[in-house]
Parts: structure tokens; sequence; C-alpha cells
């Protein structure tokens, strides 16, 4: 038990939160994750994506601290872009994706690592639709595209998730060795799918609370991103 806790604790995570118009969020999100007990948390990696709501100005003002590392975009490419410059850049044993929004409580993020932690998982999904966590209740469709989504990634990939376009993504590191992400956009979460499916390693599902947000309150997904999700559950299901 004492060598379990020893390798446990010497496992450092490395957590990517893609930022693109986050100004009304992020320092908040940031506390959160900076709060968070039960991780050997040995970097924080920002990655804004040209934001234009004053976010950057933001960025550059504070978080001089050695756990910060920031990387500015100089136009907007979309979250899988920013994914590609977090991953590049992260060094710890795990590497974890947090949004910047305030959908996804990184107060939840042990109970995600700890099938890595306990040598069970190579890669851990969080999934809205299972568990008995707090839901905010807002757009039936979405909720339905993503159920629809996640049924025809499951049909390529031979997986049986319950939600493949959660942001809760959480890798050991030399997973992410063996995956180059090609989709700039929301695109990245089916591509992500589908080639740690065709890595066969072992993949977790763990439920989580959704706090989810309207469009006025500043969601960004739209229907043109699930049309790219279908073209990439079949780009990267089939011919990759």
């Amino acid at each position: 038990m004492l060598g379990i806790q020893m390798i446990v604790s010497s496992m450092q995570v490395s957590i990517v939160i893609p930022i693109y118009n986050e100004l009304s969020t992020l320092h908040e999100i940031i506390g959160r994750v900076r709060a968070v007990e039960g991780l050997n948390v040995k970097e924080i990696i920002l990655v804004d994506d040209c934001s234009t709501d004053g976010t950057r100005a933001l960025l550059q003002s504070g978080f001089d601290e050695p756990l910060f590392k920031k990387f500015y975009h100089d136009m907007n490419q979309g979250k899988g872009a920013a994914l590609r410059t977090g991953f590049a850049e992260a060094t710890g044993d795990i590497v974890a994706i947090q949004d910047a929004d305030l959908e996804y409580d990184p107060a939840e993020l042990p109970g995600l690592i700890r099938p890595i932690l306990k040598g069970q998982a190579d890669v851990v999904f969080g999934s809205r639709f299972v568990g008995g966590g707090a839901h905010r209740v807002v757009y039936y469709w979405h909720m339905l595209g993503n159920k629809f989504l996640t049924t025809l990634s499951n049909m390529l990939t031979n997986l049986n998730l319950t939600d493949m376009e959660c942001c809760y993504k959480l890798f050991r590191r030399e997973v992410l060795a063996d995956i180059t992400i090609e989709e700039n956009r929301f695109g990245v979460e089916p591509e992500l799918t589908a080639k740690v499916a065709k890595l066969n390693v072992r993949i977790y599902e763990v439920g989580i609370s959704y706090y989810g947000r309207t469009y006025f309150e500043g969601k960004k997904i739209g229907w043109r991103d699930g049309v790219r999700a279908i073209y990439a559950i079949f780009k990267y299901g089939l011919f990759r």
C-alpha cells in the first residue's frame, strides 16, 4: 500500500485550459483550479485563442507565477488548435482538459484522475449523463444532439461511451505522444475519441456535474460544429 501511495503522490498533473473571450469567468475558473485539493498540479497551461474581449490583456497582466505557462494565438483558430498548443507544452504525467467557462467544476478532477492513479486507466472521459451530480436544465436539442453524436462515434470506435463530447478528457501523457490533433475547432472531441480508441488503451468514464450556459451567457458551440463533428467521426473513425 505504501508503494502505491508513493507512486500516486509522485504523479504530476498538467491542466490545459483553452481560452477564448472568457473575461468574466477566467479569474474564477483559475481560482477554482488552484483550490482543488488532492491533485499534484505541476503546471496550468493557459492558451488564449486570440480573445477580443480583454481576456488577453488580463492574462498578460497577471498569472506570472512559475505554476503558469501562457501562450497566445495571433488569430482565432478554435478549441482543437488551443489543445494542440497546450498538449505540446505539457510535461506532467497526466494531462487534463479544463474549459475556461464555469460549466465544469474543477473540484471533480480528483475523481476523474483516480482511475489513472490507481493504475486502472490510461484515459478517462467525464460524462454528464451518468452519476448523481447537479445538472443545470438547458437545451433539449443540444442534449439530443450530444447523444446522437456519441452513438454515431461509438458505432465507429466500438466504445460504449455515454458523452463523447464532454470537455473532461484526461490522459496519461504517453498516450498523447501517439496522437496528433488535426481538428482546429470542436471536431477535436470526436477526433481524440477515435484516435484513442485505435490505440487500444484502457478507457474509463466517470460521471460529473454540469452547469451549462445559455448562448446569452456565452455558450459558443453551434449547429455548424455538430455538422463538423459528424464529418470528424467518419473521417477519423473510418479512414485513420
